[in-house]
């Protein structure tokens, strides 16, 4: 068990690792290390008990289950690894646990979407509970449900539980976990701790991500202001810089298309219909490629869902013959969009992929920007994609809603909006898009 903590925790973090304080929250922007001192100390917390041949657990939080397995269930393996422990433990993923081999001692992984079975286990001998990614929670009352089950439960030689909350902030300052931390500042129970990549004084952020950094930096101040110093710099009134979409007469000649992504936002009788075809290069650029738009207004008869999924397939048959050396990754469409999906699905026996539209309409839309950002997207110049850049220019928030916890975009013309942030977040991890 051998570590020198001083060469695995930032000093800007000193506070966070000798502190007695219950409560303490660390916000901060992308690559700022606070997930990994917050599971590094929830390791060495747990070492202590393990020494003295004592049981004590650790229960740690996301939003939504499907998200540990490829976060915090590896952040806790990589601490557990740094100390040099790894083999000390068994680790299972149904449920998710690492559990000590001889005082099973524990550490329990939860999705807050699966809050009755949190509520109902009786875990005992806690002596700590991180909430990850804590932005992603409804409001603080989450956290209150289950803080208090927690404290019943506490370790018997543990002064406290002590818990912790990480999070990226929200670009919304009206954000309910902006106010909510906001409001800590003074409390004498809370640590509230501020950082970013610049306070990185080991090392750890290498050439390469620093060259990532400033290209955001260079192509959207804003956006990596909000991305990767955590500062809430709102949300203005356009949604897009359409200086980011970059047009394009013809396609690169060293950069070749790999794969196709199709997007559908589906609008039937009272709205428009609409597929992107997006092309993935081999260097990761996207580029729109040709758009499907049908729309109802101003017609006596209006397609039906039969004549809707006819056109898209058609629309998707020829566009893919156009580039026969490049694989079709997914076709996307709204998860709550049943009518088409089901037609189509008959009458071609091939699924469309549901994305979830269940997340607020920010972070959606944060998955688009954090493309636009990386100066990662081009539209081929054609008379079909000009309906993308017209929307796109005209998509706004709706200002009567800025200052609010839930702000909401003017639902006018929006159809392809919404079916370019489909593709981005069905295809992030492909993309490389983190959230």
């Amino acid at each position: 068990m051998q570590i020198d903590i001083q060469n695995e925790v930032q000093p800007h973090f000193k506070n966070v690792w000798l502190s007695k304080k219950p409560y303490n929250i660390l916000k901060g922007g992308r690559n700022s290390f606070k997930s990994s001192v917050i599971a590094l100390k929830l390791v060495y917390m747990m070492i202590a008990y393990i020494i003295l041949g004592k049981k004590a657990n650790v229960v740690i939080i996301r939003k939504v289950s499907n998200t540990i397995r490829d976060s915090v269930f590896l952040k806790i393996q990589w601490a557990l690894n740094k100390f040099g422990i790894a083999h000390m433990f068994n680790m299972t993923v149904a449920p998710f646990k690492i559990t000590h081999k001889l005082t099973g001692s524990t550490f329990y992984f939860y999705g807050q979407d699966d809050f009755q079975k949190l509520k109902s286990n009786d875990i005992n001998d806690i002596i700590a509970v991180w909430y990850e990614e804590a932005a992603e929670f409804k409001n603080a009352e989450e956290f209150d449900q289950t803080n208090i089950t927690f404290m019943r439960q506490k370790q018997s030689d543990a002064e406290m539980v002590q818990f912790f909350w990480s999070y990226n902030p929200p670009r919304n300052p009206y954000s309910w976990i902006n106010e909510w931390t906001d409001s800590k500042l003074g409390d004498n129970n809370y640590l509230v701790d501020s950082s970013s990549y610049l306070d990185d004084e080991l090392g750890f952020i290498t050439n390469q991500i620093l060259d990532e950094i400033n290209r955001i930096k260079e192509n959207d101040y804003d956006y990596y202001r909000y991305l990767y110093l955590g500062e809430a710099v709102g949300l203005g009134s356009n949604i897009y810089n359409m200086n980011l979409f970059h047009s394009i007469k013809q396609l690169p000649d060293d950069d070749s298309i790999g794969g196709l992504t199709y997007s559908i936002d589906a609008g039937h009788q009272t709205s428009a219909t609409t597929c992107l075809c997006v092309g993935i290069t081999q260097k990761g650029k996207v580029i729109l490629i040709d758009t499907y738009y049908y729309s109802p207004a101003g017609r006596e008869y209006k397609k039906s869902p039969q004549q809707l999924a006819k056109d898209i397939h058609k629309f998707i048959e020829r566009t893919s013959l156009e580039y026969p050396n490049a694989t079709i990754i997914k076709r996307t469409i709204d998860s709550a969009e049943g009518g088409l999906r089901n037609q189509y699905y008959n009458d071609f026996k091939i699924k469309l992929h549901g994305v979830n539209k269940a997340m607020k309409k920010e972070t959606m839309i944060d998955y688009m920007q954090d493309l636009l950002a990386q100066g990662r997207v081009f539209i081929l110049q054609k008379e079909s994609n000009q309906i993308v850049i017209s929307q796109h220019r005209q998509y706004r928030w709706d200002e009567k809603t800025i200052e609010t916890d839930n702000p909401k975009v003017i639902k006018e013309e929006d159809h392809t909006c919404d079916a370019f942030q489909y593709m981005a977040i069905d295809n992030r991890r492909l993309l490389g898009l983190k959230r």
